[in-house]
C-alpha cells in the first residue's frame, strides 16, 4: 500500500527520494517498527477487554501446581500478534507480489481455525473445544490448497526440490505431488508444533521471533538473483518479499512478549500459535528451507517429539517416558523454574538459528 505511494510518488512527481522504499531491507525494518507500535498501541486495551469479557484462561489440575495461579488470565491474545503482522504486511509490502498473499491468507486461516477453538473452550465454556477431526480438517484444506497452488505455479524446477543443508549440489527433486506432500506435513506440522510449545509464559512466541528473523534472511537471499546464486541456493523470484512478513512477524511477536513475559498478562491462545506455525511453515515451504525450519525450530520439533513418545508409551507399555507431556512440564517437575525452563529453551532456539543461518555459506 505504501510501496505503490511511495513509487507513485517517485515517478509521477520525481520526487526521487521515495526510490529508497523500493529496498527490500528498509520495508522489512520499517515493517518490524509498525508491528510494534500497533501492539503496544492497542495491546493494553485489548487486555482490558478480554479481561472484562472474563476470556480467561483454564488451567489443568494435573499439572504442575505452579500454574494454577494462572486461572483467569485473559487468553486468546494471539489476535493482536495477527493483527499487528497483516496491518503492517499490507502497508509495506509488496500487495502484487502472491507469496505475500499465500502466507497471510494461511496466517489468516490458521488463526481463524485458533479462534472458533479458543472462543468454544473460553466464552463458550466447551471443555474441548473444536474437535481435534474438525481441527486437523481445516488445517489440511488450507495447507493443500497453498500447497497446490504453489507446486502448479512454478517456473523452475529447482523451486520443487528439497534443499539439504550443508552440501552444495544435493538436491532431491520431488515433482508437484512430492511438493504438495512435503508441504503439508510441513505447515500442519509446524503450526500444531507452535501450539503445543505455547505452555508457558515466553516459551513459544520468542522462539518464533527468532526463526522468523533467520527466515526473513533466507527470504531475501533467495528472492536475489546475485546472493543466492553467490551462495547456491536456488532463485525464487518474489520470494524476498517474504522477509517483510518475517519481520512484521518478528516484530508483532517482540511486543507480545511484552505482554507475555513472565508473569504473563495474557496468553497467546490457539488463535496465536496455530497462526503463527502456519506462517512459519508456509515461508519455508516457499524459500525452500523446510529442513533448515526443522534445525531452527529444534525445540518445536523435541516438544512435538516429547507428546508422540509419551502418549505411544503409554499405549503400548502403560507406563510414561516422561513425567509430563509437552517436554517443558517434565522439566518443570524435575524441579526447574518456569522462568528457568523458558530462557534455556530460548537460548537453545538462538543456537539452533545460528546453525540454520551458518548453512547460508557452509556448503
Amino acid at each position: 500500500m505504501l510501496l505503490e505511494l511511495a513509487q507513485w510518488l517517485a515517478a509521477d512527481l520525481q520526487i526521487r527520494a521515495f526510490n529508497v522504499f523500493n529496498y527490500i531491507t528498509l520495508r522489512a525494518v520499517l515493517a518490524t517498527l509498525t508491528a510494534l507500535i500497533i501492539s503496544f498501541l492497542i495491546g493494553p486495551a485489548m487486555i482490558r477487554k478480554l479481561t472484562a469479557y472474563k476470556i480467561g484462561q483454564a488451567v489443568r489440575d494435573d499439572g504442575p501446581q505452579t500454574h494454577l495461579v494462572k486461572a483467569g488470565t485473559p487468553t486468546m491474545g494471539g489476535a493482536l500478534i495477527l493483527v499487528a503482522i497483516i496491518v503492517s504486511t499490507l502497508l509495506w509490502a509488496d500487495l502484487s507480489n502472491r507469496y505475500v498473499w499465500i502466507v497471510m491468507l494461511i496466517t489468516a486461516g490458521f488463526g481463524a481455525i485458533g479462534w472458533v477453538d479458543d472462543y468454544r473452550k473460553v466464552v463458550q465454556r466447551h471443555p474441548k473445544g473444536l474437535s481435534a477431526k474438525a481441527k486437523f480438517f481445516w488445517q489440511s484444506v488450507i495447507a493443500l490448497a497453498a500447497a497446490s497452488y504453489i507446486a502448479f505455479s512454478v517456473t523452475l524446477p529447482a523451486q520443487t526440490e528439497l534443499i539439504v543443508p550443508f552440501f552444495k549440489s544435493v538436491a532431491i527433486p520431488l515433482g508437484a505431488f512430492g511438493f504438495i506432500v512435503l508441504a503439508y506435513f510441513v505447515i500442519v506440522g509446524t503450526s500444531n508444533a507452535v501450539n503445543l510449545t505455547d505452555g508457558l509464559d515466553g516459551l513459544a512466541i520468542m522462539p518464533t521471533v527468532m526463526v522468523a528473523s533467520a527466515l526473513a534472511v533466507f527470504a531475501y537471499v533467495a528472492g536475489h538473483a546475485v546472493f543466492s546464486k553467490y551462495l547456491g541456493l536456488p532463485h525464487i523470484p518474489g520470494a524476498g518479499e517474504l522477509a517483510v512478513f518475517c519481520a512484521a512477524m518478528a516484530g508483532a511477536g517482540l511486543a507480545f512478549l511484552w505482554f507475555n513475559a513472565y508473569p504473563a498478562e495474557v496468553f497467546m491462545g490457539d488463535v496465536g500459535a496455530l497462526a503463527l506455525g502456519g506462517a512459519l511453515g508456509a515461508v519455508a515451504v516457499i524459500v525452500r528451507q523446510e529442513i533448515v525450519l526443522f534445525i531452527m525450530g529444534g525445540v518445536f520439533v523435541v516438544e512435538t517429539l516429547s507428546v508422540m513418545i509419551q502418549v505411544a508409551s503409554f499405549k503400548l507399555t502403560g507406563k510414561r517416558v516422561f513425567r509430563m507431556a509437552p517436554l517443558h512440564h517434565h522439566y518443570e517437575l524435575k524441579g526447574w523454574k518456569e522462568t528457568q525452563v523458558v530462557v534455556r529453551f530460548w537460548i537453545i532456539t538462538m543456537i539452533l538459528v545460528l546453525i540454520g543461518l551458518s548453512t547460508l555459506k557452509l556448503r
